[in-house]
């Protein structure tokens, strides 16, 4: 297939939840929206995206559903098609019981803000109880803060420091990670995924 050549203009301020779903070079250029096959997308946050290599790739050997295309093609020798903008898997993958204990989901669970301070940021890992005191790593012990607020906190504990916490830390269902994932969409949404976000829908409790 020969390769499109396209020109990214797009442009956004650095922010520090970028860091975490900077999109491979690939993504920049006509990506397609991954649904699962009940037409939800795989994840909101990062939003499930295909380079269009993949989607073409996957659509070729019968693994998902074209159910939207860009204008562009790509050409072979033997065929022309247009580049999927929104594929549906044909296999339902079954969303995980847990959630990962990973650094973008704590940081995602306390959306990107120090529960300390509130501030945006320079972000970092604070554990409640310092682990000097016996405080073990865990979803119910630690929390996302920012540099200023976990170098003044130290070892200390919270009423030594006059510290409160936004909201208690606590272990985030699968389906509550997906949901705080709508509240960051992307700089860039193409308008054939629109029907199949619902970016402006009620969150569910």
């Amino acid at each position: 297939m020969s390769l499109l050549t396209v020109t990214d203009t797009s442009a956004s301020a650095p922010e520090f939840r970028t860091e975490f779903v900077r999109d491979p070079a690939g993504l920049r250029h006509f990506p397609a929206l991954v649904l699962n096959a009940d037409y939800r997308p795989l994840s909101y946050y990062p939003l499930s995206l295909w380079p269009w290599q993949d989607a073409v790739k996957a659509a070729f050997l019968d693994r998902v559903t074209i159910v939207s295309e860009y204008e562009e093609v790509v050409r072979s020798p033997s065929i022309e098609i247009r580049i999927p903008s929104v594929v549906v898997l044909k296999d339902y993958i079954r969303p995980q019981k847990e959630a990962a204990f990973t650094r973008f989901n704590l940081f995602l669970r306390d959306e990107f803000r120090c529960q300390y301070c509130g501030a945006r940021g320079d972000l970092t890992f604070d554990h409640v109880v310092p682990r000097a005191r016996g405080g073990i790593t865990s979803w119910t012990n630690v929390v996302a803060a920012c540099g200023r607020c976990n170098l003044k906190k130290g070892s200390r504990s919270l009423k030594q420091v006059g510290f409160t916490l936004r909201r208690p830390p606590r272990r985030p269902g699968p389906g509550e990670l997906m949901n705080l994932g709508r509240k960051f969409p992307p700089n860039h949404l193409h308008e054939s995924w629109m029907d199949f976000l619902y970016w402006d829908a009620e969150l569910e409790a």
